[in-house]
């Protein structure tokens, strides 16, 4: 079975329809899959619910999702840094369900398991509980959360094999493993496909049979968030710093 696509655009052929659930992968602007995202938005469909931790930035990432209005709700535990993602929400052109970031991860990962629920501590007496049900454990009360089982995966690996075991590159790891198997219908982008037998089998972060489809979206620019810098010296001190 062959899983590498030559695009995006053929990777996500007869995956797409107005409606779905879609989980992308990505904590900010890091491990998002940026060539995925793009297909999507060039596809057109609309009336998107996206599980993402947050929605990239401005015109970055999910961004050029919300731009082009083709989400319709979003499941996040961060919004702070996406000023269209807080006009329509303020606005109420979207729907937004905020969930705790570990939660998030949790209920893609039970998602993944088969798990369709659990319990946790985490937002009881809150908003986050509101509606949901709640029950006690040795004295305490935690609330019941469902997982999350997407109709499309679309993640951001570093390098993978022809088969789909993928591996992650540090903190790029994030969302993408836990959403890899979110869905029955995983599509991954990565910086270097090699051949099978390449990689060493203890190190596979995500294994083959969750991949159904697999791009190589190298080249990137690799885009800085928050861009900090140190405020350059006087000139008389940068001066004398060279005697």
């Amino acid at each position: 079975m062959n899983k590498v696509y030559p695009d995006a655009a053929a990777a996500l052929d007869g995956l797409l329809r107005d409606g779905m659930l879609i989980c992308a992968g990505g904590f900010g602007l890091c491990g998002i899959p940026e060539r995925l995202i793009d297909g999507i938005v060039a596809s057109g469909v609309t009336g998107l619910t996206v599980a993402s931790n947050n929605a990239g930035i401005d015109g970055v990432g999910l961004g050029k999702l919300l731009r082009s209005r083709q989400i319709s709700k979003m499941i996040s535990s961060y919004v702070g840094e996406n000023k269209e993602f807080e006009r329509q929400y303020l606005s109420g052109e979207l729907e937004v369900e905020f969930c705790p970031q570990g939660t998030l991860a949790e209920r893609c990962r039970a998602g993944g398991a088969g798990i369709p629920g659990f319990y946790t501590k985490t937002g009881v007496g809150t908003l986050v509980a509101e509606g949901k049900e709640v029950k006690e454990f040795d004295g305490e009360t935690y609330v019941l959360e469902r997982g999350i089982r997407a109709d499309l995966s679309i993640i951001k690996g570093w390098k993978a094999d022809e088969a789909g075991n993928l591996l992650f590159r540090k903190t790029a790891r994030n969302f993408n493993q836990p959403m890899a198997t979110a869905s029955s219908m995983t599509v991954a982008e990565v910086e270097e496909i090699v051949p099978v037998g390449a990689l060493d089998p203890d190190g596979i972060h995500v294994p083959g049979i969750y991949v159904k489809r697999l791009i190589l979206g190298a080249p990137y620019d690799k885009q800085v968030e928050f861009r900090t810098v140190r405020a350059r010296e006087n000139a008389s001190a940068a001066a004398g710093s060279e005697v």
